[in-house]
């Protein structure tokens, strides 16, 4: 256990230099507009949805990452809008970040049965490292930790902090049986630095670059009696690819709805890719139910850890939670025919 904890608190302070990475939820269908900025205002509604991870919780170096968002749909200027914050949490607290982002959507029509969405997003982050309860050379002699010693180390004596803005966009392309996306965060690729305020070598932060899609499959209902007649019954395979800097991954899987239960099977990894000579790149299993009640939805999943560290970490822990108000309807029937729902799963 404790080579694991070591293994992990270095994959913490990785982020210190110019290889940082995103959070990510397992559940990205439930994170809509934390995926992809094209898909604020997707549900034509107003809708909030909140969500929090857990991964790794058994070891004292979990991370956690919560985020909430609100979006509605313009119909009178084919315009999704959106506000966006995530919180995450590395290591025991040490590496902390808050974002802010303003999402802005335009629908585009391009026939009867096809759309796409253009969308852009800016995002503040602040984030901070706070070292107390890590020990340097200083305070240490031939026995061991002296007791009640203050490093004089400079990297010690201060919690230091950045801030930075950067931008993201993305594209959707769907119809009512299927859907593609395509995203790009930190276009900019803002300085990210807590050493030197952003001046050395690799000190920025990698552009994130996914692409998202799948099918909607309806199937013929068993209990197609008056009583069941509006009840969805449909499989969704899909996919989500991301890569970042030297890191990518793929997470394929697939979603059975049979309203108002969704349950759902990934795997993420690339199996095809080798980390080194010897080991095979997967990472987790992930099993999710939800429930979708009128207009309130509730998701939880759980990542079984198939990497090398193994099932001592706990896996990972998901929720999420959404609530999707009565749309707003208007007289003009123009608009409306603009209007198509997604055909993403939604829980």
């Amino acid at each position: 256990m404790e080579k694991l904890y070591l293994r992990i608190v270095l994959l913490c302070f990785v982020c210190l230099n110019g290889f940082a990475q995103d959070p990510q939820f397992s559940q990205f269908y439930a994170a809509p507009l934390f995926q992809n900025p094209a898909f604020a205002g997707g549900a034509y509604a107003p809708r909030l949805i909140a969500n929090y991870r857990n991964q790794w919780p058994s070891i004292n170096a979990n991370f956690v990452t919560s985020s909430f968002s609100v979006d509605h749909y313009l119909e009178k200027l084919n315009s999704g809008i959106g506000l966006l914050v995530v919180n995450d949490s590395q290591g025991p607290g040490r590496l902390k970040s808050t974002e802010f982002s303003g999402i802005y959507s335009y629908q585009v029509q391009i026939n009867e049965e096809n759309f796409l969405r253009l969308g852009v997003q800016g995002t503040y982050s602040s984030k901070s490292l706070d070292y107390l309860g890590l020990t340097f050379g200083d305070q240490y002699d031939n026995q061991g930790l002296i007791p009640g010693k203050n490093t004089l180390d400079p990297f010690g004596t201060k919690q230091p902090s950045i801030n930075m803005v950067d931008f993201s966009g993305g594209a959707l392309f769907y119809n009512s049986r299927s859907w593609l996306g395509l995203a790009a965060h930190h276009i900019n690729q803002p300085a990210f630095s807590f050493m030197n305020n952003g001046t050395g070598i690799d000190s920025y932060l990698p552009m994130k670059l996914s692409v998202s899609g799948g099918l909607k499959i309806p199937l013929a209902n068993p209990y197609s009696n008056a009583a069941n007649a509006d009840r969805e019954f449909s499989v969704s395979p899909a996919f989500l690819y991301k890569r970042q800097g030297k890191f990518d991954q793929l997470d394929l899987g697939f979603y059975a709805t049979y309203s108002p239960i969704t349950l759902g099977m990934w795997y993420r990894g690339i199996p095809i890719k080798k980390r080194d000579i010897t080991r095979t790149n997967h990472d987790a299993l992930i099993f999710l139910v939800g429930v979708r009640q009128d207009n309130f939805s509730i998701g939880y999943s759980y990542d079984i850890t198939i990497s090398s560290l193994g099932v001592s970490t706990g896996g990972s822990h998901e929720i999420s939670i959404a609530y999707q108000f009565d749309p707003i309807e208007r007289s003009r029937t123009r608009n409306r025919r603009l209007k198509k729902e997604l055909s993403c799963p939604k829980y």
